[in-house]
């Protein structure tokens, strides 16, 4: 499956002036990692995503610079403002916390792949259907 181009930054909540929102956009620029501004004191870091079309997603490759617990959601353009976006990839431990303390081990890459995705399954519950299809065929990440 061939990666998936990020068309554009839909919105973000803080970033770095030498490390922009807009290094994700950019697959160069895997040595350029987003940050958040030096004086945001929140702990987070929230960005929307916009792809080109619907696509599948069979893999996300999570690069990491320091945060501890991504998540992602996806969802698609033509929902209503008011519907969440699905959880596509529920928050994972990239760093220990003791690695987070003391600032080790703060860059790497991850690799979630869920191997349930795919065919219907007898006894899959209307959220677990709906899921499947978001993540088939998402256009925005969150």
């Amino acid at each position: 499956m061939a990666p998936v181009t990020i068309s554009h930054v839909v919105s973000f909540s803080s970033q770095d002036p030498k490390y922009p929102v807009e290094n994700l956009l950019n697959p160069a620029s895997q040595r350029r990692p987003w940050l958040s501004c030096p004086q945001d004191k929140s702990g987070q870091l929230k960005v929307e995503l916009q792809v080109e079309r619907a696509v599948p997603i069979g893999y996300i490759d999570v690069g990491n610079c320091g945060r501890a617990f991504p998540q992602i959601d996806v969802g698609r353009s033509s929902w209503s403002l008011d519907r969440p976006f699905v959880t596509l990839l529920p928050a994972a431990m990239l760093m220990s916390l003791a690695d987070s303390k003391q600032g080790k081990n703060r860059s790497g890459n991850r690799m979630f792949k869920d191997g349930k995705e795919g065919k219907s399954r007898k006894g899959e519950s209307d959220d677990e259907k709906e899921r499947r299809r978001t993540i088939e065929g998402c256009t925005s990440w969150k």
